[in-house]
């Protein structure tokens, strides 16, 4: 087996309880709080492109590795297994790691020699390879930049429209799961349908976009439409965005200014002027096919939000949840004036009907009142002013679900179990304040068999990119992990884009809060203490929508967790539908977190494939 290392001069070797690596010392990341879904700009435009060397956008290194993966597969080949087993579904006995080591190091190289001829990488391009495997690998990516070319059903978008989802809370469809489990569920192209307003305007924030395909999600009759797009990137990539918008006369951006290293704009959220009125939508998509084909992504949709009638004070259309106020205030964050338009507009529409709280992040160094408008310090002001408090609910664990993590430090005491904890588990001014210690913390992200067995198989791994540098610094962080399992809304095999955080009972079947939000677990997002604890620094932007009970008229305290996701019953309106399965379990001993730039070559993929990501 060939041995694969990081450019470097010394290599260390780590070690832990769920797993073992070697990499370079060299190669440490000096960036301490990114979730590394930040673009590299520098290699963006420095050599030319071909149609599979990377993807139109502007985007992270790791989704680069995938989208190269994808166009230039590396098949698993060991003659070791007998020829009918399917990919990903046989695993060799006693096999460990799958990818963990970086060099076998503990082989001797005669010994890497005598496996070398028992399994081989062997790279193939499938316009030189007609197998019937590169065929349908080749037609699944057409998929991804063609599915639902044609938006749902009418019926089914209008029964989504009339009530039938008390939360607004919706997941995107996703292409090869049993087509119930689409029921209820939403492509970008219903959401701009003409059945959801007669569209005069929209705005699209973002982190990824690829242009192009984002004009053709909208209806032929509104692609002329103004579109402004607000991004945050710079220099090279920026260049290569409105390079991408040059065909399209009726496209404006506006700039996200990211003055603190390492931050990105990372808000998913549209705004759409209908005739009728105003939607804002906040999700975990970006705007790209494959983000909207075979992963677990997650929707807000607010009501359609009607004109308030002329000569309206300023305090009118204001909700319970004060949601204007809070979308104003983050829309003015970014002190934009061509956003101006858009805070006028939304001054001049009935917001009142809206349930959820909006809980956003926007990059800069906050003390005083400031502290709490904004990340970890703003979810506590909601849950201590809003939430319920609970007997008992001292002991109800929390859960993080993310597709990327952070650097949070040496040890949990850092960051995790001290200051984002306490915002986790504020409540009401009944519930006593807790020791560190006293609530369990369930951190929901993929394994490397989860990736694996995906329905994208390896290249899922593009949109989660913890990184090897990043890891060996918080093994600690390890002895958190839950897999990804999601078989209550079927897509258990649909990586996770979306980020979801929630306080559920001790034993699962109640949630006090519910958040979807772009943020990850990072520093970056969520923000951090400085100064003694009297400043909060925030690297990026950032935004999410908080469900808690009492905006939705329940006064017990709490939701219950719905059975199945996306089935309709009489308490529709109670149980709220969480994603993913619960409890979620926790990692066995030889199970791994994925890490996108390490290489997996012990066992291939759902698609016969290896992971090699340079």
């Amino acid at each position: 087996m060939p041995a694969y290392r990081m450019n470097s001069v010394s290599n260390m070797l780590q070690e832990g309880a769920h797993g073992r690596w070697t990499v370079s010392s060299s190669e440490d990341s000096t960036e301490e709080n990114s979730d590394n879904e930040k673009p590299s700009t520098s290699s963006l435009l420095s050599a030319p492109r071909s149609e599979t060397s990377a993807p139109q956008y502007p985007c992270s290194e790791a989704r680069r590795a995938a989208h190269k993966r994808k166009a230039s597969p590396l098949k698993f080949i060991d003659t070791r297994l007998p020829a009918q087993t399917p990919p990903a579904e046989k695993q060799r006995p006693g096999q460990e790691g799958l990818g963990w080591c970086l060099s076998s190091s503990d082989e001797e190289p005669e010994d890497r020699e005598k496996h070398a001829s028992k399994e081989t990488l062997k790279e193939e391009k499938c316009d030189e390879q007609p197998r019937s495997h590169c065929k349908d690998e080749h037609s699944k990516n057409v998929k991804a930049e063609d599915y639902n070319e044609a938006p749902g059903e009418p019926q089914d978008t209008w029964d989504l429209l009339s009530g039938g989802n008390p939360f607004g809370f919706f997941l995107t469809k996703v292409r090869g799961i049993e087509q119930s489990y689409n029921s209820g569920a939403l492509h970008i192209k219903d959401i701009l349908s003409p059945l959801f307003g007669t569209l005069v305007s929209s705005a699209q924030f973002n982190y990824c976009i690829d242009v192009a395909w984002l004009v053709r999600q909208y209806p032929q009759e509104y692609r002329k439409k103004p579109l402004l797009i607000v991004h945050g990137e710079k220099r090279e990539s920026k260049a290569e965005l409105l390079a991408q918008a040059r065909p399209f006369e009726n496209i404006s951006f506006c700039q996200a200014k990211l003055d603190i290293a390492f931050g990105t704009h990372h808000t998913k959220m549209m705004l759409l002027l209908y005739e009728e009125g105003f939607r804002v939508v906040i999700h975990t998509s970006n705007l790209i096919a494959e983000d909207w084909h075979q992963k677990t992504q997650g929707i807000w949709l607010s009501p359609l939000y009607p004109r308030l009638p002329q000569g309206s004070s300023d305090s009118a259309g204001e909700s319970e949840t004060n949601f204007k106020s809070d979308l104003i205030s983050y829309l003015m964050a970014y002190s934009s004036p061509v956003l101006k338009e858009w805070i006028d507009l939304i001054r001049e529409h009935d917001l009142s009907e809206t349930r959820v709280y909006l809980l956003g992040s926007t990059p800069g160094r906050y003390q005083g009142i400031d502290k709490e408008k904004w990340g970890h310090l703003r979810l506590r002001k909601l849950l201590k002013e809003h939430a319920s408090s609970i007997p008992a609910q001292e002991s109800w664990p929390v859960v993080g679900q993310f597709s990327s993590i952070g650097s949070l430090g040496a040890d949990e005491s850092k960051w995790l179990r001290s200051e984002f904890q306490e915002s986790l588990v504020a409540a009401g001014s009944g519930v006593a304040a807790l020791l560190k210690c006293d609530v369990p913390i369930h951190l929901v992200y993929p394994t490397v068999n989860n990736v694996r067995q995906s329905l994208e198989g390896y290249p899922a791994g593009g949109s989660l990119p913890y990184s090897i540098q990043t890891a060996q610094k918080q093994l600690w962080l390890h002895s958190y992990f839950h897999k990804w399992s999601a078989e209550v809304s079927g897509r258990s095999h649909a990586m996770p884009h979306i980020k979801t955080y929630m306080r559920p009972s001790r034993d699962f079947q109640k949630i006090a809060w519910f958040l979807v939000t772009s943020a990850n677990l990072s520093k970056a997002a969520w923000g951090a203490l400085e100064k003694n604890g009297t400043q909060l620094m925030i690297r990026s932007y950032e935004l999410g929508v908080l469900f808690l009970p009492s905006a939705f008229g329940l006064d017990k305290g709490y939701f219950h967790v719905k059975g199945k996701m996306l089935s309709e019953g009489k308490d529709s309106a109670t149980s709220f539908p969480v994603p993913f399965d619960l409890p979620p379990e926790q990692y066995g001993s030889k199970d791994q977190p994925w890490i996108w730039n390490i290489p997996y070559t012990s066992a291939p993929d759902t698609h016969g494939n290896m992971w090699v990501p340079s």
